[in-house]
């Protein structure tokens, strides 16, 4: 990723009050924090990320109205609060000098008339201020009669509160995969990404056993040519998230970043709105990091629309539509509908390939018609080799992430994996797998084996919709759950957060691709020697 802030890419801003906003670094632009100001866009391009910034009330000489708040500063409280602690041992001995105080705030009134500001004293500070919200901390901390009747803990608590609220600072972070799963499950529609939670993907990813592919031939596909090679890196994947399960699978194979490079194009120019330059890559001495070749793995998203659902991905900048060449999406991202996957003659774009226009036809025709001509082409092209590839299998593993019926899916999808391959489906419920995994359990498989040889042998009708999935096909079906839950420790009353957020538990299964034994399975081995007995 970025170690600095490009530009034209979306990044998380964390606010004092916990709250994230994601935004896009637009060049030229203005971002509005609302009650904590807003500030040029072009004054964040180029640092550093990680970095706290502090909004300024009136822009300085230069205009800018941002600059990063140093550590000692950001520090200074816990670093006081190291040598204020209440019974300090001296140095050089053993036992505190004063007995520690038992303190407690149950003798304490705090209620509004401890506070001597009035709102509208306060507003007119934050009219008058100019040091971005700690005058009006200091005042309020001059001004509260009970201040120095509370413990330490409760002004720690108190001041916190207080700097939340006023301060005018935030803290610019990468988007990644965990930082869009917590904003759209605390801030947004958790029921768009099936509440899935970050433990939960991280879940599904081990699980699914997705990693870096590697490199190889240049074409980087199996080959369809009826003989499919070892797949290298190649996951089947069905998301109904909104292509977040899409994105977190990309970033544990390595290719949802663009390659670490900031090319400083349009950097020059923004000094607009009290910015300051930045200067350009081209004129640091560091080389750029070049991207790591990954030419095996692919990630093939199967849906049900005419269009797939991915705009999570937006905000890793990849776009479905108009995908960049810069992208290792581009290239390693590949869709397909169901009834391609299916019935790829009932498809339109699968069986209408373009005429074949001559040299001399085309250059009678207008740039524009020439350009479609070639786009219908090229769209046939891709359109073909990505379901040819797809029926051919030999896919590495299955990751499912829906609410459709799993064994619906499952028996068309399993029998395109190759040995050994993963399988993992998850639902924010545990009853669908758990109907997934008696199908595939080993009394069902073992009836299973039973019936298909009484249908051989004429014994028995043959009855598909008794056995929805062939059990055969997947081994050591379990089911697996991950929850992070945040606990208060204190003393007799240690528990989970009552304010943690409730929702569904979210639920993980698993089994392994096998193959099954072609013919009669006969043992072989060494035959044990018969211990010989002596005849006296």
């Amino acid at each position: 990723m970025h170690s600095s802030i490009p530009p034209n890419v979306y990044v998380a801003l964390k606010l004092p009050s916990d709250v994230t906003k994601i935004v896009q670094t637009v060049p030229n632009s203005n971002i509005s924090l609302g009650k904590y100001g807003s500030f040029p866009c072009n004054q964040i391009i180029g640092r550093p990320f990680y970095a706290t910034f502090e909004i300024a009330d009136k822009p300085d000489d230069d205009g800018h109205v941002l600059h990063i708040v140093p550590a000692a500063e950001l520090h200074t409280e816990a670093l006081l609060a190291d040598g204020e602690g209440e019974g300090e041992v001296e140095a050089g001995t053993s036992t505190p000098s004063v007995p520690f105080p038992q303190e407690d705030n149950r003798h304490i009134i705090d209620n509004k008339s401890t506070q001597q500001l009035t709102m509208e004293q306060i507003e007119e500070l934050k009219q008058s201020s100019t040091d971005a919200g700690r005058e009006i901390i200091s005042k309020l901390l001059e001004s509260h009669s009970a201040l120095d009747q509370k413990t330490q803990f409760s002004r720690a608590k108190y001041m916190l509160r207080k700097r939340k609220k006023y301060l005018h600072r935030f803290k610019v972070e990468p988007m990644d995969v965990g930082v869009l799963t917590e904003w759209m499950l605390e801030q947004k529609d958790p029921g768009r990404i099936l509440e899935s939670r970050d433990e939960t993907i991280g879940l599904i990813g081990a699980w699914a056993n997705v990693h870096y592919g590697g490199s190889g031939e240049p074409d980087g596909v199996a080959k369809v040519n009826g003989a499919v090679n070892r797949a290298q890196g190649r996951w089947l994947i069905v998301d109904d998230t909104g292509g977040l399960v899409v994105a977190a699978m990309a970033e544990r194979a390595g290719i949802l970043y663009p390659p670490e490079v900031l090319s400083g194009e349009g950097l020059g120019n923004i000094t607009k709105q009290g910015a300051r330059p930045v200067p350009s890559v081209e004129e640091e001495t560091t080389p750029a990091a070049e991207a790591m070749p990954a030419s095996h793995t692919t990630l093939t998203v199967i849906h049900h629309n005419l269009q797939p659902n991915l705009s999570m991905l937006k905000y890793f900048s990849h776009d479905i539509n108009e995908p960049s060449e810069t992208h290792p999406l581009s290239s390693h991202l590949k869709t397909l509908s169901w009834l391609q996957l299916l019935h790829p003659s009932e498809d339109a774009i699968y069986e209408m390939e373009p005429p074949d226009v001559s040299e001399e036809e085309l250059a009678s025709w207008k740039p524009s018609k020439r350009s479609m001509h070639f786009k219908k082409k090229r769209r046939w092209a891709r359109v073909r080799n990505t379901v040819d590839e797809t029926r051919a299998g030999g896919f590495d593993g299955l990751i499912v992430a829906t609410l459709m019926e799993p064994a619906s899916i499952l028996k068309h999808t399993v029998p395109l994996l190759a040995g050994s391959a993963q399988v993992v489906v998850y639902s924010p419920y545990i009853e669908p797998l758990v109907q997934l995994a008696d199908l595939y359990s080993t009394a069902r498989r073992t009836a299973y084996i039973t019936y298909k040889r009484e249908v051989a042998e004429g014994a028995a009708e043959d009855k598909e919709e008794d056995f929805p999935v062939d059990p055969t096909l997947l081994l050591a079906p379990t089911l697996h759950t991950s929850r992070v839950r945040t606990w208060q420790v204190l003393p007799g009353r240690t528990h989970p957060l009552m304010t943690g957020r409730g929702g569904a538990e979210g639920y993980v299964f698993h089994a392994v691709r096998v193959l099954p034994a072609i013919g009669k399975v006969e043992a072989r081995g060494v035959q044990a020697k018969k211990r010989r007995t002596e005849i006296s």
